[in-house]
């Protein structure tokens, strides 16, 4: 059976899911970053082929040792992504955007299951929407019927 929130645990949870959130998303950040540095490293070979062109051999292998690495670096920073979307799921949020920190709570409203709405910003969860609909569909918490 599914762990519901209600307002005020969905509240209490938010300072500990910013921290999470935020750093998820610098995470995600830096990971774009590697990724570009990766590709833009090694665009020569990819572009060249085996073309006259190529960059020599030893800078190959400086190259190749650069982009190692980068990828264990990148490797790490996906581990810690990992392990802080799990804590989300652990609490039984459901986690939507990582760079927006768009999370749902799941919540019972007069038995008739619904999610709680949040992200970053927000002072405190004010939203709510149906569990078929998402975050374009959310109506504030007053509107709740």
């Amino acid at each position: 059976m599914p762990d519901f929130y209600d307002i005020d645990r969905a509240n209490a949870r938010l300072p500990e899911l910013a921290e999470t959130l935020l750093m998820l998303r610098g995470l995600r950040t830096e990971v774009i970053a590697l990724r570009d540095r990766i590709v833009e490293l090694n665009a020569p070979w990819a572009v060249a082929g085996a073309a006259a062109s190529t960059p020599s051999g030893a800078r190959r292998a400086e190259v190749d040792e650069e982009t190692r690495l980068l990828r264990l670096r990148l490797q790490g920073m996906v581990d810690q992504m990992q392990a802080g979307a799990a804590q989300i799921d652990f609490w039984g949020i459901r986690l939507r955007q990582i760079d927006t920190g768009l999370v749902d709570f799941p919540a019972l409203v007069s038995g008739r299951p619904i999610w709680l709405c949040w992200r970053l910003g927000e002072a405190e969860v004010g939203w709510w929407h149906e569990t078929t609909e998402g975050f374009d569909s959310r109506h504030r918490l007053e509107d709740l019927v």
